[in-house]
């Protein structure tokens, strides 16, 4: 829920109105429905119950097909701190699944430069404590002692090789960030642009193209 949370109101902070129909077919272009898991329905969920809590609110719009109005929605200031936070706790946590990550990462161009290299550097922290932790139980695949659990160091070594990757990834994204890479809010001055080239992505994981598993276990 808080992955798609965080899409719905995301793609409502980049702009003024939206309507169900049109965030359910930017998130399908980006391959939501795949990485995300992101249904048709959970988007109407999100949308009624992030309205009831004032996060969102809706007017009446026209189009919507076979003379029917239509509900457009625009986000509160309620909802643009609830996104903030959302997008702050996707990026800083070290524990985020994958499709939370990676929503977050969707929207990593709504932030100064700075806060990101920020929040980026806390997941780091966070990950060189979990590679702390494990390490000294890493390695004894040979000499297990304890009875009818000798595969359990297997999961330790997944549990560390996530880890170790993770932080290498998250260390050179900060560094990207550093050397000037992608135009953050702060580049572009006041408004934040809807994050582009998520079709590309989408493109890929239909076409097979990008090495890497959808699966949020294996991105963990």
């Amino acid at each position: 829920m808080s992955t798609t949370r965080l899409l719905v109101l995301g793609l409502a902070y980049g702009r003024e109105t939206t309507h169900g129909y049109a965030i359910h077919q930017e998130l399908v272009s980006w391959g939501a429905d795949r990485w995300a898991h992101v249904k048709w329905g959970s988007i109407y969920h999100a949308l009624r119950q992030l309205k009831k809590e004032g996060k969102l609110e809706s007017s009446v719009g026209e189009g919507g097909g076979e003379g029917r109005c239509r509900t457009d929605y625009s986000i509160t200031p309620a909802g643009r701190a609830a996104f903030l936070e959302l997008l702050r706790g996707a990026l800083s946590d070290a524990g985020a699944h994958a499709d939370l990550l990676s929503a977050g990462l969707a929207f990593l161009t709504f932030l100064s430069r700075a806060e990101a290299v920020d929040l980026l550097e806390r997941r780091c922290e966070a990950l060189r404590r979990e590679l702390q932790e494990i390490t000294p139980y890493v390695g004894f695949a040979d000499s297990w002692e304890d009875p009818g659990a000798e595969h359990i160091p297997e999961m330790l070594d997944l549990w560390y090789g996530n880890a170790e990757h993770a932080l290498r990834w998250t260390a050179g994204l900060i560094e990207r960030l550093r050397g000037g890479a992608y135009t953050m809010a702060d580049d572009r001055g006041a408004g934040a642009d809807l994050p582009g080239g998520m079709s590309d992505l989408s493109d890929g994981l239909e076409e097979g193209a990008i090495g890497l598993s959808t699966s949020p276990d294996l991105w963990d």
